[in-house]
């Protein structure tokens, strides 16, 4: 397992996020659970499936608690995919792409 570094303000990460086509929809992702681009989910590099997240837009303050269901490439630039819903929620749909802040919740597994 992957260690976790937080920061003293409680701060996982800081970078871009994006979020996953609509024609993604319906796919299975890596914990093997459909994505649903109404759910409020998202795919990390490597936290453990069934970590709780928040996510924070810098640009305008919005956050979100996610769940990881995905896996995306270690050497992407983004830090984290969110789903449409969550991009939604974050205000970031039109833009495509967010700066953001991801701080753990829980690494609880999903049951």
């Amino acid at each position: 397992m992957v260690g976790f570094i937080v920061s003293t303000d409680g701060v996982y990460q800081r970078g871009k996020a994006s979020y996953y086509a609509q024609s993604m929809n319906g796919r299975r992702t890596a914990s093997g659970e459909r994505y649903c681009s109404d759910s409020l989910t998202a795919a990390h590099a490597h936290l453990p499936f069934g970590t709780r997240v928040s996510v924070r837009n810098l640009k305008n303050d919005s956050i979100v608690t996610l769940r990881i269901i995905d896996r995306m490439a270690s050497s992407s630039t983004r830090i984290i995919d969110v789903s449409w819903a969550a991009a939604k929620k974050l205000n970031f749909v039109r833009d495509g792409l967010a700066q953001v802040e991801l701080s753990i919740l829980d690494t609880l597994k999903r049951q």
